[in-house]
């Protein structure tokens, strides 16, 4: 067998990958081919159109999730959910992945991989291509661990991007717009790279990304995670900053409050942040889906670090970590059996959610608590009422929403956190053909659409909501294979269902 880096493979790889780009620069940009309906139409009344781009254009190919789709195709017993499955499921792959390089361990995407994890098992070149995700990330969050968006690696050849929203934004620490896209403060950001983290390794048992990139990476998250806790004043009434965003000339969002530095917090055992996950602004500074996603996270942290026999203190530090934010959320955001999307500690509760993930919407979702939970059942009802300020319905279309658009352009993906949020059926199908029925006949899921016009929406093309629908769809059919296979019998793309099938 020859080296993989043998001077022949070498230049085939390098002829291969010209060739790749080559064919790649005549394909068109997927935001405008995502526009414009394609055929062949599916079989069901929606007759939706086939969106994926031809297999040149694709930006990664996998055998598993290949598998996957034509599996799905033949046990779904609706065409048209068929086809956003088929659209949806492979769409981070399809269209995100910028740049990968194996023997770099470089990969850089604009998208996630958590409705892959159950495929990183049986498929070894999408594996290692999410380790070289992981490792990406991990030097730049060992870097810059406020910063939640980032230029292509250096090694990419790939130019760096100019963010306009980014001119006129001042960051303590300063960043380097070479490395970094933009720098607002998301306290999920680490979380999800956390997130990322643990799934690869619970799918793998490859501990080889804990390497120092990684260290350095759960290093830093831990500085922020100390220093976010923090009140804003000391016992002196001395301002405690570690990190401010100003915003204004052509940011999107506007400067944070108190010059930077947010509204005032007092110390109760959660983790402050600047920005929502929609970029948004935090109105009040402990986020309580943020922390309980946090506070899962650091858990599974513990978890895979032990299982690797690695960083005992760190795995110690996570778990006290995990318990305090843990306790902390139930002391202080719930008040009769609801619980507010954001607090102060002094008091101050915002009850509303917004619908990007994390949400109090997705808290079963996170594995924070169980779908059955009194205090998520009573809070739910009301994120679903107009006691939330960011509900709202239409004839067509109704969900929830968030200021990063406007109160009447819910988000599609507020129902499938719905959806994995209840074991009821007729909630189920209800949120489900609620989204498969407002794609404007696209067959994609938009990032928001008016209740007013259902040809009025934001992003014909959103693939971290397509990847959440296809994540909600492999749930179904797994959880409640009845509502929407053809049989009522569990379909999970487990390693042992893809050997029984080769």
């Amino acid at each position: 067998m020859k080296c993989p880096f043998s001077p022949t493979n070498t230049s085939l790889a390098i002829v291969a990958s010209a060739l790749a780009s080559q064919s790649r620069a005549q394909c068109p940009d997927y935001t405008s081919y995502a526009q414009i309906p394609h055929d062949p139409r599916s079989t069901g009344p929606l007759a939706l159109p086939y969106m994926r781009p031809t297999p040149a254009c694709r930006t990664f190919n996998s055998t598993a999730v290949e598998k996957v789709i034509t599996d799905m195709k033949s046990l779904l017993k609706d065409p048209d959910l068929a086809r956003l499955f088929e659209n949806t499921f492979p769409n981070t792959l399809d269209t995100t992945v910028k740049y990968f390089n194996q023997s770099e361990n470089l990969a850089f995407i604009i998208t996630g991989f958590m409705h892959y994890q159950a495929l990183f098992a049986v498929d070894p070149k999408l594996a290692t291509l999410v380790k070289a995700v992981i490792n990406n990330e991990a030097r730049y969050v060992a870097q810059y661990p406020y910063c939640g968006a980032f230029q292509p690696p250096p090694e990419s050849g790939l130019a760096p991007s100019h963010n306009v929203w980014a001119d006129g934004v001042t960051v303590n620490p300063p960043v380097d717009n070479r490395t970094v896209f933009e720098c607002k403060y998301e306290l999920d950001s680490l979380c999800g790279f956390l997130k990322l983290s643990r799934s690869y390794y619970n799918a793998t048992k490859d501990a080889s990304f804990m390497n120092a990139n990684w260290q350095a990476a759960v290093d830093q998250i831990f500085r922020v995670i100390n220093e976010q806790a923090q009140g804003t004043f000391d016992a002196n009434f001395n301002l405690i900053s570690y990190y401010n965003w100003t915003g204004g000339h052509g940011a999107l969002s506007p400067m944070v409050s108190n010059q930077g530095n947010g509204e005032p917090k007092a110390y109760t055992g959660l983790v402050g942040t600047h920005h929502r996950p929609s970029d948004d602004l935090s109105v009040f500074a402990f986020l309580t889906p943020a922390n309980a996603m946090l506070s899962v996270e650091l858990s599974n942290l513990a978890e895979i670090l032990d299982s690797a026999g690695k960083l005992h203190n760190v795995s110690q530090q996570a778990r006290d970590w995990s318990s305090r934010i843990y306790d902390a959320i139930w002391r202080t955001t719930v008040v009769d059996d609801i619980f507010a999307y954001e607090t102060n500690g002094f008091g101050g509760r915002y009850v509303m959610d917004d619908a990007n993930v994390p949400s109090l919407m997705s808290l079963p979702y996170l594995g924070f608590l169980d779908k059955q939970h009194p205090t998520y059942i009573a809070t739910r009802k009301i994120l679903f009422s107009r006691q939330n300020p960011y509900y709202s319905a239409g004839k067509t279309f109704n969900g929830i929403g968030g200021p990063h658009i406007d109160p009447w352009h819910p988000w599609p993906m507020s129902h499938i956190s719905a959806i994995f949020g209840t074991d009821n059926d007729e909630e189920i199908l209800e949120s489900l053909y609620v989204i498969a029925n407002n794609t404007n006949g696209l067959g994609l899921i938009h990032e928001s659409q008016s209740i007013y016009d259902p040809s009025s929406y934001t992003r014909s093309w959103f693939a971290w909501a397509n990847s959440y629908f296809a994540e909600m769809i492999l749930d179904l059919a797994d959880r409640r294979p009845g509502l929407i296979l053809k049989e009522n019998k569990s379909y999970k793309p487990t390693l042992m269902a893809f050997n029984n099938q080769a």
